[in-house]
C-alpha cells in the first residue's frame, strides 16, 4: 500500500492535534517540540520493516499511532460502560497511545529505519526496510520511555506502565507483570490493556488490510510472484503409492 502526499499531511496534521487537544500545559509543549524536531523523519516513517506485519510503508508509522488513538479513545467508553475503575485520565490515555511505539524512531542521533537497497530482500521476503545497526539494541518501549525522560517529558505511573506493557503477552518480558495469579502484582490500572486491545485491533486492521485481498482459495499472490496449493495432499499421495486394494480401501478409512 501507498499514502499520497496530502494523506500523509492530513495524517500529521491529525496527530499534532491529538496533542494540542489532550496535553495540556508545559508538558504538551514540549512533546509538541520534540515531535516537530523530528518531523521529516515521523511523517515518513513506516509502522514497520518488513510487509508481512504492518503498514511497511512511508507514512504507515503516524497512520497507525492515529488508530491506535482513536481506538483506545472508543475502547475506553466500552470499558467504562461496562465498569471499569477510572483511576486514569484521558490525558493518560492518549498520552500512552501516542507515544506507545516512539522507540521506533532510534535515538536521536540516528533514525532505526532505512530503506532498503536489497531489491532481492524487497521482492523475495518483503522487508522494505533494514534496521540502523549503528544504534545500540534496546526494545522498542524501553527506547520510548528513555527518549520522552531525555527530552524531560515526565510520565505518571500509568503511562510508564502502560507504554512498558503495550504489547501484552506477545514480549515475554512483560510476564511477571501481567502473568501472574497474586492479585497485589497484577497492574492497579486498566489502562495498560486498553491501549494494548487498541494497539492489537490497529495492528489487525492493517494487517488484513494489506493481505487479505491477496488471499483466495486457489492461490496466494505476493507481490510478483504466486504460490499455488499443492495439486495432491500426503494423503492422496500416499493413496497413489499403495498397489494392494484392500490396503487402499483400509487407507481411505483412516
Amino acid at each position: 500500500m501507498e499514502l499520497k502526499a496530502e494523506q500523509i499531511q492530513s495524517n500529521w496534521d491529525e496527530f499534532l492535534g491529538y496533542i494540542k487537544t489532550y496535553i495540556p500545559g508545559t508538558r504538551g509543549e514540549k512533546l509538541m517540540k520534540f515531535y516537530l524536531k523530528h518531523e521529516g523523519e515521523f511523517m515518513l516513517m513506516p509502522a514497520s520493516h518488513k510487509k508481512a506485519y504492518h503498514n511497511a510503508f512511508p507514512g504507515g508509522y503516524i497512520e497507525h499511532v492515529n488508530r491506535v488513538i482513536k481506538g483506545a479513545l472508543s475502547i475506553n467508553s466500552v470499558w467504562k460502560e461496562f465498569g471499569a475503575e477510572q483511576n486514569y485520565t484521558v490525558e493518560e490515555l492518549v498520552f500512552s497511545a501516542i507515544n506507545h511505539d516512539l522507540g521506533k524512531l532510534g535515538d536521536e542521533d540516528n533514525y532505526a529505519h532505512i530503506p532498503s537497497d536489497d531489491e532481492w530482500r524487497k521482492k523475495n521476503m518483503g522487508e522494505m526496510y533494514k534496521f540502523n545497526n549503528s544504534i545500540a539494541y534496546m526494545s522498542v518501549p524501553e527506547r520510548s520511555i528513555k527518549l520522552l525522560v531525555d527530552n524531560d517529558i515526565k510520565l505518571t505511573q500509568n503511562e510508564w506502565l502502560t507504554i512498558r506493557l503495550h504489547d501484552g503477552l506477545y514480549d515475554p518480558a512483560n510476564e511477571p507483570y501481567l502473568k501472574n495469579y497474586m492479585p497485589e502484582l497484577k497492574p492497579r490500572t486498566s489502562l495498560v490493556f486498553i491501549v494494548h486491545q487498541a494497539d492489537l485491533m490497529a495492528s489487525r486492521i492493517e494487517f488484513e488490510r494489506e493481505w487479505l485481498p491477496k488471499f483466495n482459495n486457489k492461490e496466494i499472490k505476493k507481490d510478483n510472484f504466486k504460490v499455488k496449493p499443492k495439486s495432491m495432499n500426503s494423503k492422496s499421495k500416499a493413496l497413489s503409492s499403495i498397489k494392494s486394494e484392500g490396503l487402499k480401501n483400509l487407507f481411505e478409512e483412516l
